[in-house]
C-alpha cells in the first residue's frame, strides 16, 4: 500500500511573488495574495497558461538578461511545471534560473532564495529548503513564501514542535491561507484534527477566490478522509470542484473516497483522469490498488511499473526518491530494495512517515522486531493514520502479540475503513483470523 507519497512530493508548493513583504507594492493586506498555494495555481498556472508565461519571460529576458527578479520568476515557474505536469526534467532549469538570478543580485534576492528553497523541497532536500528559507527571511522577515516553505521543511524533517513554533511564527507575520494550511497540517501531526479543522475553517472564512476556496476545501475533503467521514470528504471535494472544474487534488481525494465507500467505477474513472494529467508515485500508486482490488491485476501491475520509470527519471533529476522506493517496492516490487531505500530515508530525516515507510519494509523483511520499534517512533508525536496503525498491527500479529495487533487492526478500520483499497481488505482479513483464533 502507498499512503504517503504526497506527502514529500508536495511539501513547500507555493509561488514566489517579488512582492512579497511589506514596504512595496506587496505590502499591507493585500500581500497574502501575492503568494497562493499550490491549489490555486492549478488554476492560475498550469497547462497552457503557465507554458505561456514562461514562454514570455523567456522572450523578456532575451532582451533584458540582467533581470535578476525575472530570472527568479522563471525559476519559479519552472518548479510549478515539474510539480503540475509531473515532469522532473524541469528541476534542472530552474536550478539555473535562481543561480543566474542570484549571480546579478547577490544580495537581498529573497525571492531567488525562497524560490530555491522551494525547488530543494520539490526534490526532497529539505535541510537544503531549510537553509535557503532561512536565508531569505534574513533579507526580508516577512517572506511568505520562506515563511511557508520553512515550515514545510521542517515538517518533512520530523522537527515538529519547531515546525509548530514556526507555524505560529507565521501566522502572526504573514496570516494567510498557505500559512493557515501548513499550521493545520502541524496540528493533525500533533494528533489534534479538531485543532486542524477549526484552522481550516478559519482559512475557509478567507478564502474569496475560486482557487483559495477549492485549495481550502481540498484540504479539508483530505482531513475528513483520513478521519474516515467519507460524506464529509466528498461534500469538501464537491466544493473544491465546483469552484474550480477539474482541480486535480479534488479530483483525486473525490476518487479515493469513491474507492473506499465502494463506489468503485466511479473512483477509478477520477483516478484514471488524475493519472493522465499528473502521472506521479501516489497517485499512479492509488490507481493501481484500485484496479488490484477490482481483481485487474494486469492493469495494477501497469501502473506500478510506471512508477518505477517515474522514480528513475526523478532520481535523474535530482529528486531524493528513497521514500517514493520503498512505499512502492515494499508492496509491489523488490522487498530487498525497499528496505535499502527506507533505511536510506531514515539516515536523511526522520518522520512519522518515514519511520512507518521503515517498520513496514523491515516487517516484509521479516524483521519485525526491529520493526515495532519503527512503527511506535510512527505514532510518537500523537498522529492517528490508518495505514500506520494496519501496518503495526501486522508487525504485532507476526510477533505473536495478538491483543495489541487486534486493537491495533480494528483502530485503523474504526479510523478510516477505506484507507486502501488492498490494506482495508487484508487489514479485515487478518482481523478475522485473529478473532477466529481467540
Amino acid at each position: 500500500m502507498v499512503f504517503a507519497l504526497a506527502a514529500g512530493l508536495t511539501a513547500a508548493s507555493i509561488v514566489i511573488d517579488a512582492s512579497d513583504g511589506p514596504g512595496g507594492s506587496g505590502g499591507g493586506p493585500d500581500a497574502a495574495r501575492a503568494v497562493h498555494p499550490a491549489a490555486a495555481r492549478y488554476e492560475q498556472l498550469s497547462g497552457d497558461g503557465l507554458a505561456r508565461q514562461i514562454d514570455a519571460m523567456q522572450t523578456h529576458l532575451r532582451g533584458e538578461p540582467k533581470d535578476a527578479e525575472s530570472w527568479a520568476g522563471l525559476g519559479s515557474a519552472y518548479v510549478e511545471q515539474a510539480r503540475t505536469s509531473g515532469d522532473p526534467t524541469r528541476y534542472p532549469q530552474a536550478d539555473k534560473a535562481f543561480a543566474r538570478s542570484l549571480s546579478l543580485e547577490p544580495r537581498d534576492n529573497d525571492v531567488a532564495l525562497a524560490g530555491r528553497a522551494s525547488l530543494a523541497a520539490a526534490r526532497h532536500d529539505f535541510r537544503g529548503a531549510l537553509r535557503d528559507a532561512d536565508k531569505a527571511l534574513k533579507v526580508n522577515s516577512y517572506s511568505q513564501g520562506a515563511l511557508a516553505v520553512r515550515v514545510d521543511a521542517l515538517v518533512e524533517l520530523g522537527r515538529y514542535k519547531d515546525a509548530y513554533t514556526a507555524a505560529k511564527k507565521a501566522d502572526s507575520l504573514r496570516p494567510g491561507i498557505p500559512v493557515f494550511t501548513r499550521l493545520a497540517y502541524v496540528h493533525e501531526l500533533r494528533g489534534d484534527p479538531a485543532g486542524a479543522r477549526r484552522v481550516l475553517l478559519r482559512a475557509q472564512d478567507s478564502a474569496t477566490s475560486p482557487s483559495d476556496i477549492a485549495y481550502v476545501s481540498t484540504a479539508l475533503g483530505q482531513l475528513a478522509w483520513n478521519q474516515g467521514e467519507y460524506g464529509t470528504a466528498r461534500r469538501a471535494y464537491g466544493t473544491a470542484l465546483r469552484a474550480v472544474p477539474g482541480y486535480l487534488p479534488a479530483l483525486e481525494g473525490q476518487g479515493r473516497t469513491s474507492v473506499a465507500d465502494g463506489r468503485q467505477k466511479a473512483g477509478i474513472r477520477d483516478l484514471e483522469a488524475v493519472v493522465r494529467r499528473y502521472p506521479l508515485p501516489a497517485e499512479l500508486a492509488a490507481l493501481g490498488e484500485a484496479y488490484e482490488a477490482r481483481g485487474d491485476r494486469s492493469k495494477a501491475r501497469g501502473q506500478y511499473s510506471v512508477v518505477d520509470t517515474w522514480i528513475a527519471l526523478a532520481r535523474a533529476n535530482g529528486v531524493a526518491t528513497d521514500l517514493d522506493s520503498a512505499l512502492v517496492a515494499a508492496d509491489h516490487g523488490d522487498v530487498k530494495e525497499a528496505l535499502k531505500a527506507a533505511r536510506a530515508e531514515w539516515d536523511r530525516r526522520r518522520t512519522v512517515h518515514t519511520a512507518d515507510a521503515l517498520a513496514w519494509a523491515l516487517h516484509r523483511n521479516g524483521k519485525d522486531e526491529e520493526a515495532l520499534k519503527y512503527a511506535k517512533d510512527a505514532a510518537e508525536p500523537g498522529y492517528r493514520n490508518a495505514a500506520f496503525l494496519y501496518h503495526r498491527g501486522v508487525i504485532e500479529k507476526s510477533l505473536g502479540d495478538d491483543a495489541s495487533a487486534r486493537r491495533r487492526l480494528k483502530a485503523a478500520l474504526d479510523l478510516n475503513p477505506g484507507f486502501s483499497p488492498t490494506g482495508a481488505r487484508a487489514a479485515k482479513a487478518a482481523l478475522k483470523e485473529l478473532e477466529a483464533a481467540r
